[in-house]
């Protein structure tokens, strides 16, 4: 059982993870929370569209239909591994499903059969819409296979969740076929890996430094992250801040920088408070 992340964390593990995402409209507020609870949740629940092309995909995900209104997940993962964000919070994906198998995700066990549909998953689970046509012949790109294993293994880390927190559309609900095209063991097996990478002593390469913590930054923090951040701060042009440094202890001169760059971006203004979080510093990077 946890508590759903807020829009803001969702966003920044995701960029955390090396996802490029795209963000659509009024996504953080966009929801049905009028409809019915959103949360505790318990898991990530993959889906196939039965679309083709990305724009079209995404506008029926972001918007629904007459009979089933939008948003009908918090992302879509298009074919070139984009994850296009259209809600947040409650969201028409998962329908209602099988108690039997939600309790065997909270205690992360082998699933058993989906036969009945008597309790409500969108309250309980995080979803995400991939497109594709879901008739076993259109391909999965890997760029595509390998988002859709960061986007989970990025909500399961937050969580402190294994790879038996994520399921497919077809294990929850009766009648389901989707996701079609792969096998959600081979998708957990990849989460598994991905989340066991990311321990001490078996690390993935990164494209940018990784996020050391919050812990490490603000008033009376000192260790060489501060200097690599202040570095940083004054090679994207914010040095104008530093009379002497960088330097390992943070400062007055540190803050203003870091607020000086958050404020300088749309994702961050709202929260310019001069303290990095994983988005400022992968945007830091960027």
């Amino acid at each position: 059982m946890a508590t759903p992340m807020t829009a803001k964390r969702f966003l920044e593990i995701l960029l955390a993870e090396g996802l490029e995402v795209v963000q659509v409209g009024d996504w953080r507020t966009y929801n049905r929370n009028h409809k019915g609870p959103w949360g505790p949740v318990h898991g990530v629940m993959i889906h196939h569209t039965v679309t083709k092309g990305t724009a079209t995909t995404v506008d029926i995900c972001r918007h629904g239909y007459a009979a089933l209104p939008g948003p009908l997940c918090h992302g879509v993962i298009a074919k070139d591994g984009r994850v296009h964000l259209v809600g947040y919070g409650r969201a028409n994906h998962a329908g209602s499903g099988d108690d039997d198998v939600l309790q065997a995700v909270v205690d992360e066990r082998a699933l058993p059969a989906d036969n009945e549909a008597n309790t409500d998953g969108n309250r309980y689970f995080y979803g995400f819409e991939c497109e594709n046509l879901g008739d076993g012949k259109d391909p999965w790109p890997d760029v595509q296979l390998e988002a859709i294993e960061k986007a989970a293994a990025a909500i399961c880390r937050f969580h402190d969740w294994g790879p038996g927190s994520v399921i497919g559309h077809l294990e929850w609900q009766p009648g389901k076929v989707d996701p079609r095209g792969f096998t959600m063991d081979s998708m957990r097996a990849r989460v598994g890996d991905r989340l066991d990478a990311a321990t001490p002593g078996k690390p993935k390469p990164p494209t940018r430094p990784p996020f050391p913590g919050r812990q490490f930054f603000g008033p009376g923090k000192a260790n060489a992250y501060v200097t690599q951040l202040g570095k940083q701060l004054v090679a994207r042009g914010y040095g104008r801040f530093y009379k002497v440094g960088p330097g390992p202890s943070w400062g007055e001169a540190d803050r203003k920088a870091v607020a000086a760059f958050q404020a300088s971006e749309p994702q961050l203004r709202a929260d310019a408070d001069g303290l990095p979080g994983p988005l400022t510093w992968h945007l830091l990077w960027a």
